[in-house]
């Protein structure tokens, strides 16, 4: 897995998972043995028989190249189910949904549009959409379709690595879906070739732009999209910020965050938003953590970064990423941080939780 910067040396936790080759056919600036990788998945892949289309989660990856190949992809697989009378929401780029709105013509009315930048700016929310989708257009037993694009070139290494947890735990958030289809199209122009190698291990299928549909050889499994994320994690600098987290120090506490987050630049509203997730982290720290934790505070040229360990276990893979049902009491802790932060990164450590969250300057 890709880590939060450039410099390797200094890690936090261990042990990302080895990844299979890209299948993709643009070259690769790789060895002439990884090249032989590639080919010998690519070739396994053709051989594969076309997959059937059956009722459930369809996971489906698309490679295309430019803007020509997102199209072509993109909109036959939306014309077919809208010849259905299948309902349909699409969360790509601004300038992608003015493409497929031009493209479509009046068939855009008949599908819901939301900017990837908005839904997915930290991707722990992009679930939580999809769940909304499925709750309110589906129950009649007509299949949903969803095109999802978030994985994009702009996106920071941080990002990408925890797009691909979003990518692994579709698998198990929608895995009792009854009958929805979620198309995931991935630039080949634009990504690199670790990016677009573990395509396949998150995604069960694999989509041609002409609308083929195999099986990945390389999906990872339910298995491994419910063990806890161990991602590895660059260090907090030798100049952070530490201080205890304690039952009688939360008004303290919440005091630091908003200074220090007015120190680095945040609008008052974002000053709020980050000293509200803290205090929520505390909480759960105090709670469910063994009573206790340490925060720990940085700036980076970019964000301000607020790190919460403890000794408590987050059991549920999709912790924060659940949709609150409309009637739900409590447990709101997580979820609200992922609502409110620009990016959360959650770990499980050898000992204990860690959940850092950035909120970019600016």
């Amino acid at each position: 897995m890709p880590t939060h910067g450039r410099e390797a040396s200094k890690r936090e936790t261990t042990g990302g998972k080895p990844h299979a080759s890209s299948m993709y056919r643009r070259a690769m600036p790789s060895t002439s043995t990884d090249n032989d990788h590639v080919m010998q998945l690519r070739a396994a892949a053709l051989a594969l028989p076309t997959e059937p289309v059956t009722p459930g989660f369809r996971h489906e990856a698309m490679r295309y190249e430019g803007d020509d190949e997102f199209l072509t992809g993109t909109l036959r697989f939306l014309r077919e189910g809208l010849a259905r009378g299948e309902r349909a929401m699409v969360v790509v780029s601004p300038r992608k949904i003015a493409l497929l709105r031009t493209a479509l013509g009046a068939d855009a009315e008949r599908v819901r549009f939301a900017d990837m930048r908005r839904v997915g700016a930290n991707p722990a929310r992009i679930i939580p959409a999809w769940t909304l989708f499925l709750r309110e257009a589906g129950g009649d037993g007509r299949t949903l379709r969803g095109v999802g694009e978030p994985v994009h070139a702009e996106r920071s290494e941080a990002e990408l690595v925890e797009c691909e947890r979003h990518e692994s735990l579709l698998n198990l958030a929608f895995a009792h879906a009854a009958d929805f289809r979620l198309l995931c199209p991935y630039d080949v122009s634009a990504l690199d070739a670790s990016t677009l190698a573990r395509v396949h291990c998150t995604h069960p299928l694999v989509h041609d732009v002409d609308g083929r549909v195999r099986r990945s050889t390389a999906f990872m499994g339910l298995a491994v999209a419910a063990e806890p994320c161990r991602a590895t994690l660059l260090s907090a600098p030798a100049d952070a910020q530490t201080i205890p987290v304690m039952p009688a120090g939360l008004v303290a506490l919440r005091a630091v965050v908003a200074r220090r987050a007015a120190r680095a630049g945040l609008t008052p509203q974002r000053r709020e938003d980050l000293v509200l997730a803290i205090n929520e982290l505390a909480t759960n720290s105090i709670r469910h953590g063994g009573g206790a934790g340490t925060l720990t505070i940085w700036e980076t040229p970019d964000a301000l970064v607020c790190q919460v360990t403890d000794a408590g276990r987050l059991a549920d893979p999709l912790a924060g990423r659940n949709l609150p049902e409309p009637d739900q009491t409590g447990c709101y802790g997580l979820w609200l941080v992922n609502q409110l932060c620009d990016l959360v990164e959650q770990r499980t450590l050898p000992r204990g939780n860690l959940v850092r969250v950035s909120m970019r300057r600016g």
